[in-house]
Formats: C-alpha cells, sequence, structure tokens
C-alpha cells in the first residue's frame, strides 16, 4: 500500500462515536444555571437543545451510536483520506514523517459537517422546524446549512460581521443551501441592538453572534439553537476524524509520536485527539496532543481557568474552562475559527491535567507556513488550519535538530479556497500580528462572574 495516500473503505468506516468522558481521570466541573448557580439539568437546556444531545452531552458511556441515517449522509465525504506529507518532509529535510487528515473533502469543506449532519438530525427526530446558530469564520454556518437542506430545516445564521465582511463568498454558500445569514451583531435581537448601541462599529464575536443566536432560538418554540464546538457532544461526533486516522495509520505500521489540531472552541482538536488520549489515559501510549491557538487570542496559552459564560449576554450556562472573559474582543485576525474567549470544557481539562498541551503563534507565522505547504502539497489550508501546520513545522525542524525519527499527525480541519483575500493580504505583506497584552489581558478577566 502506498504510504502517500492511506484510505478507509466504507465498510471500515466507525459505526461507533468515542467519548473521552468515560476515561478521563477528571471531569470538569459541571455546567450551572447562571442565576441559581446550581448544576444545570436538563430542564435548563431542553428549551434550546434535544433531549438525545442533552444526554449525550453528560453521557459517561465510552461508545455511542452512530444512526444508520446520519452514516448514510457521511459516507458522501467519509472515510475521509489520510495522506504522507512527503513534499513539505522533503522541503523541511527532516527526518520525521508528517502525516494530515484531511477534512476539507466534506461538502461544507471542513470538519464542521460531522457534528451538523448529527445535530440537524437529532432536532428533526425531536419534531424541530428550525435551528439557529452562529458562525466565526463560516465553515459552520456553510456546515449547519447543508445539514438543515440535508434533513428539511430551516437556518438561521448569526455570523461574526469581521468575517461577514472578509469572507463573502461563505455566506454566498449558506444562502444557496437556504440558510438566512445575518451580520452579528445585529439589529434582529435585543442583546445585537444593545451591543450596537455602546459601539455602532463592532467588529463583533463568537461570544456576541452565540448570544443572538441562543436569544433567536429561546424567542420560539418551533426552534433550537445548535453550537459548532465546545460543548461534549460536538467533540463527541467529532472524534470520527481520530478513530479514522488511527486506523489508517494502523495499515501504514504508523503510530504518531505527536497529533496536532489548531483550537479554537476546540472540536476538531477533540476529534482528531480524543482517540489518541484514550490510547494514553488507558493504554500508557508515548503520543503528545497539541492544540495550537493564536497569539491574538491565547485561550489555552494565557487564559484563566474556571467558570465563565459561552456568550457575552450571559444566557448560557456557566462553563468550567479556560476562558479570556466573556467580554474580551479579539482583533480581527483572519483566522476568524479561533476568535473565541472560551474553550470546550473537555478540552481544558485535557490541558489543565497535563494530557494534553498548547502553543500560539502569529499569524504571519501561520499563513507563512500555508503557503509552504500548498506549494508542497497543493492544498491552499483554511487560516484556522495553518496553525496546526505551524505547529507540525516546528516539531518537524525539531527532529531533524535532534537528529530523531518523529511521527508527526495534524488535522487539516478545512481548505482555504473561500478564505482567498486573507492570502491576499498576507502575499501584498499587510498581513499584522496582535500579540494580546497583558494589561488588556488583566482587564479583559475583571468581570468574571462570582460563583
Amino acid at each position: 500500500m502506498s504510504e502517500t495516500k492511506i484510505l478507509l473503505s466504507e465498510k471500515e468506516m466507525p459505526t461507533k462515536w468515542y467519548n473521552i468522558q468515560a476515561d478521563m481521570p477528571n471531569l470538569p466541573k459541571p455546567a450551572l444555571n447562571p442565576m441559581t448557580k446550581q448544576p444545570a439539568g436538563p430542564e435548563d437546556l431542553s428549551p434550546i437543545f434535544p433531549m438525545e444531545l442533552i444526554k449525550q452531552e453528560v453521557s459517561g458511556e465510552r461508545w455511542i451510536e452512530i444512526p444508520e441515517e446520519v452514516r448514510e449522509i457521511y459516507r458522501l465525504w467519509r472515510p475521509s483520506p489520510l495522506c504522507r506529507a512527503r513534499r513539505l518532509e522533503k522541503a523541511l529535510d527532516t527526518p520525521a514523517k508528517i502525516y494530515y487528515k484531511y477534512e476539507g473533502v466534506s461538502p461544507a469543506g471542513s470538519h464542521k459537517l460531522n457534528t451538523a449532519v448529527a445535530q440537524a438530525y437529532y432536532n428533526k427526530a425531536e419534531g424541530i422546524k428550525r435551528l439557529s446558530t452562529e458562525t466565526g469564520a463560516g465553515q459552520w454556518g456553510i456546515a449547519l446549512s447543508q445539514a438543515c437542506n440535508f434533513f428539511g430545516l430551516e437556518c438561521t445564521v448569526y455570523m461574526v460581521k469581521v468575517s461577514y465582511q472578509q469572507k463573502p463568498y461563505r455566506r454566498s454558500v449558506m444562502e444557496i443551501f437556504g440558510a438566512n445569514c445575518i451580520a452579528s451583531p445585529s439589529n434582529q435581537t435585543n442583546c445585537g441592538r444593545q451591543i450596537l448601541e455602546k459601539d455602532p462599529e463592532s467588529l463583533g464575536s463568537l461570544g456576541m453572534a452565540i448570544s443572538e443566536a441562543v436569544e433567536d432560538a429561546a424567542g420560539r418554540s418551533d426552534t433550537n439553537y445548535s453550537l459548532g464546538s465546545v460543548l461534549n457532544h460536538v467533540c463527541l461526533h467529532q472524534s470520527i476524524i481520530g478513530l479514522e486516522a488511527r486506523e489508517q495509520l494502523a495499515k501504514a505500521d504508523a503510530y504518531p509520536d505527536v497529533v496536532i489540531a489548531c483550537c479554537g472552541g476546540g472540536s476538531n482538536f477533540a476529534g482528531i485527539a480524543f482517540p489518541f488520549a484514550h490510547d494514553k489515559i488507558v493504554n500508557g501510549a508515548k503520543v503528545r496532543l497539541v492544540a495550537v491557538e493564536p497569539s491574538a487570542c491565547p485561550t489555552l496559552t494565557r487564559g484563566h481557568y474556571g467558570y465563565d459564560f459561552g456568550d457575552v449576554a450571559g444566557f448560557t450556562p456557566l462553563l468550567w474552562m479556560y476562558t479570556l472573559g466573556k467580554d474580551f474582543m479579539p482583533p480581527g485576525i483572519h483566522s476568524g475559527g479561533l476568535r473565541y474567549h472560551g474553550a470546550s470544557t473537555l478540552v481544558s481539562q485535557c490541558i489543565h491535567d497535563g494530557i494534553a498541551e498548547a502553543f500560539a503563534y502569529g499569524q504571519t507565522d501561520t499563513f507563512k507556513s500555508a503557503v509552504l505547504f500548498a506549494k508542497c502539497e497543493g492544498v491552499v489550508p483554511a487560516p484556522e488550519s495553518s496553525h496546526a501546520i505551524h505547529h507540525a513545522v516546528v516539531e518537524a525542524v525539531a527532529a531533524k535538530e535532534a537528529g530523531e525519527a518523529r511521527t508527526i499527525l495534524f488535522n487539516l480541519s478545512g481548505h482555504g479556497l473561500l478564505d482567498l483575500p486573507s492570502y491576499d493580504t498576507y502575499l501584498a505583506g499587510k498581513l499584522e500580528d496582535y500579540p494580546l497584552p497583558e494589561e488588556s489581558l488583566k482587564k479583559a478577566l475583571e468581570k468574571l462572574p462570582e460563583v
């Protein structure tokens, strides 16, 4: 078998998702009702989530069956390919073997469709007619609009305004699939109007867009809210990535020394890393798990570990996570999907317990590595994915300097063919880094909720 592209057959596609909650030595503290400060129960979540997803959110079962209706749609692009980046290895003159799992082959162009299909299915099964959501760079908005189209649901997407302006063609794709895409903050919700009253030129943030989408869902009985990252059930659905990658590497008689993914809310990192975290926790595997984020929004590397809201308005439960504070306003970097103040509670716990580690880089470095990767491998990566590529390059160079053979696996979570204006900015030499000043970080953390 060629190690350049390793494929699984349709029959080898996983039939179950992996739930890391069954194996973690320490589970995160429970989500809290923001009013009572008591653990949030099904009654707190059922107004905006279907019961099956609520069950998955708290499940301790290691394996959860993937419904056949979901697997039928997965077959449009799954199993996704695992590729050996031989030309990149040659360009870096490294003894390391570099593999990448390519999720950009999905109809949405990213990993997001893995959970969008599942969430649309469970909502449809419980009689919901419409879903509202937020999106940063637009990958999630595209994925949910496609999934809603597959299952005959209406879809409204609140897209962070800076990305709405930077990435107009992602908005176009959402509208092709019938979604209503609204720049956030907007005049469509009370939350949006309040934000615009304070700052009419607000660039928006994922926290703001989440507030608008949750308010939208809570105001209509036929509508539920759908989240593309952060929550436990989202990480669960994404585990299909790592499960496939592990089987594909076994076909090449390989196992990674390091597994890498970019991290905003945490779902694509969880998706590829958590099945290997199982090997590390249960079997003692010597594998490093690395989450990579922008230095402009360094949640895992510089954030506070404790309770915070998942949104700006304080509609969501309080989540136990690394956070920069719900009022943190990240600069308008081109990796819109990574501009989130918090992180998955499961990913946060893994970082805190030393099961995984995190690095942060500026966007000029990540775009440089993205262009190198594109020249070598012929794939233009999403700006978010370029963070994982950059750290893979760092690991490959370190392997060369140490004179050691190192097997590197990273998740290429999406293609960048709809991010070309961002690449134009980089190629024109106009891209800037925005390292977060310590004073700004302290200010952002001043209003953490008291629990």
